[in-house]
């Protein structure tokens, strides 16, 4: 059903939704690029989708549908599976005598309408709409599966787990590992910890927390750094579900008293998936956390995790060196391995042998040597490093310092003609120095080795539906207390953010704008930054061992921009909000 090009003109010209002008510069655009006038429109943001779903489908004479506030009935939603209706943009949202009535972003697409005919058996009637509709729709199965498996729950718990009776008796504990197991292979069990793992890969969670309580089991995800109620089990589904995810970690069913730590892969709509387990014993029972790790994240630069300016400079004249420490710091889940693997890429060419040794693999990289350490079997960050030594590395990746030992041994590579990269715990890139001294490492070894220490937090990114608005002088005042908006002001001057002669009257800020598909009006996350160089002058000041805060003000008059700079930097582009920005770095 193609579009009548002419009557698309005509209408479109008649609507006033574009100019002629903008409409002629559209066709020619489109003939040299062989696409259609509408999707050039689109591209070139002179027409919104919506009103250009709603010309077409009056020129092609089929209805429009929006479906944003529309609540779908779960059966009807689920004639078309949710990997189908993600991948070819067309949902199912009425069924009536006279077939199935379908909304779709092309409705050309015959292949997809033949397959949902022949699964469904009904007549298909085919509808436009726009991504919005579709986006909220898609939102509609993770609420359809959670009600499923709240279903599987329910229906299963009490013949797979036994009775709450039987906790409460202690009955729980006194299953010999046979029984576990049996348990953990039990169907229902594996179909519950399928579905709760696929749940949270949806989500985009990078935690899953199952977690007993006196009465029940709380299951929780944490997504774009935030923990979030998932759903609220009976208390007996605990062991089931915590004997399965045993089993597939490889770690001891009987073992209730001690923590465990383990590890499996999975693999979910052709994505390499990790999982890292650990078990701890509870007043009520066993709580296991699983790290998501997604294997094949790519396309990554510096220029998407937030690096700007001075900083991403800072950064790229680091790893021109053949030798010295880059070091990330921030706390647990701020990216600093991501930041690492980015600057890893960077210097991923087949001139140099690159080395890693890391707990755990997070991504795998090609022509980089990566080893898991395994301190059960000795391999611990200080052996693997002192191994990789003796492989001849131009490069190295430590995951993180953690003792003396490995401090020691990094440094000491980086001193033998060596560039190490690796991550240490502080709070900011200035307490990474009486960090390291605390660890052994002589003042004039630090000085000699490092070159960059970059500090980190991640914050959530507003979605493109967010409201502008200006700060009021009361708002402006309490801003002030805790950052220095002159020297913001002069870093988004140098790098054009704003005009030369703006005030910070004239600069807007966003808020978050709930919607169907984003609840709280965010979506990812972006990295906050600072980006400390250790110069001659901050060489002497760790010699002559003066503190932290000296060393911080020292970076500032050398043009360090801090993190929460950096944070007030980012809310004035609009790509998070200063709620956000506080609610992470709070001083």
């Amino acid at each position: 059903m193609q579009i009548d090009e002419e009557q698309f003109k005509k209408f479109i010209l008649e609507s006033g939704l574009v100019s002629k002008t903008d409409f002629d510069s559209a066709a020619k655009t489109a003939e040299e690029k062989k696409q259609k006038i509408g999707n050039i429109l689109l591209s070139e943001g002179k027409i919104s989708e919506t009103d250009l779903k709603r010309t077409e489908a009056f020129v092609l004479g089929v209805p429009f549908i929006s479906l944003l506030n529309e609540k779908i009935d779960s059966a009807v939603l689920s004639l078309i599976p949710e990997p189908i209706a993600r991948n070819y943009n067309i949902v199912a949202y009425t069924k009536s005598e006279h077939g199935l009535e379908v909304a779709m972003l092309d409705i050309d697409d015959l292949p997809v309408i033949d397959f949902i005919k022949k699964t469904s058996g009904l007549k298909i009637l085919p509808r436009l709409t726009d991504t919005s509709s579709i986006k909220a729709v898609l939102v509609q199965y993770r609420k359809s599966l959670k009600a499923e498996f709240q279903n599987i729950i329910q229906k299963e718990s009490s013949t797979s787990f036994g009775t709450p009776a039987d906790v409460d008796a202690g009955k729980e504990g006194e299953k010999s590992e046979k029984a576990l197991k049996d348990l953990a292979e039990d169907l229902p069990v594996i179909k519950i910890v399928d579905s709760l793992i696929f749940h949270a890969i949806l989500q985009n969670a990078s935690d899953i927390h199952i977690e007993p309580g006196e009465r029940e089991l709380t299951v929780r995800y944490r997504i774009d750094g935030i923990l979030h109620d998932a759903m609220v089990l009976d208390k007996t589904a605990g062991s089931g579900i915590t004997a399965r995810i045993k089993v597939l970690a490889n770690l001891k069913l009987d073992e209730k008293r001690l923590p465990q730590d383990g590890r499996f892969k999975k693999e979910q709509d052709g994505e390499k998936i990790s999982f890292r387990v650990s078990t701890l014993p509870t007043f009520f029972g066993e709580k296991t956390v699983m790290r998501i790790l997604k294997e094949n994240a790519h396309g990554f630069s510096l220029e998407t995790l937030g690096f700007h300016g001075e900083a991403l400079e800072r950064i790229h004249n680091s790893l021109i060196q053949k030798t010295g420490m880059v070091l990330a710091t921030g706390p647990t889940g701020s990216g600093k391995t991501t930041t690492l693997y980015t600057m890893l890429d960077i210097l991923n060419k087949p001139e140099v042998n690159i080395s890693t040794v890391e707990d755990p693999i997070e991504y795998q990289m090609p022509r980089v040597n990566q080893t898991q350490v395994k301190p059960e079997i000795g391999l611990t960050f200080a052996n693997g490093l002192r191994s990789l030594l003796r492989q001849d590395p131009d490069i190295i990746m430590v995951g993180e310092i953690r003792d003396g030992e490995t401090a020691g041994l990094a440094v000491n590579a980086s001193l033998t003609g060596h560039l190490v990269l690796s991550t240490i715990h502080t709070n900011s890139a200035a307490g990474a120095i009486p960090r390291l001294i605390d660890m052994g490492i002589e003042p004039f070894l630090i000085t000699a080795t490092v070159k960059v220490i970059i500090a980190q937090r991640l914050v959530r990114r507003l979605t493109s539906n967010k409201e502008k608005y200006f700060l009021s002088d009361a708002e402006f005042k309490n801003l002030a207390r805790v950052v220095d908006l002159d020297r913001v002001l002069t870093f988004l001057k140098t790098e054009n953010i704003v005009g030369a002669k703006d005030t910070w009257d004239k600069i807007s800020f966003y808020k978050p704008v709930k919607s169907t598909e984003f609840e709280d009006g965010y979506s990812n996350r972006i990295g906050m930054h600072e980006v400390l160089k250790i110069s001659p002058t901050i060489k002497d000041m760790i010699i002559t061992g003066k503190s932290q805060d000296d060393i911080e003000v020292q970076a500032k008059k050398e043009g360090m921009m801090t993190m929460l700079e950096d944070g007030v930097y980012q809310a004035v582009l609009g790509v998070t909000s200063l709620e956000e920005v506080f609610r992470v770095v709070s001083e």
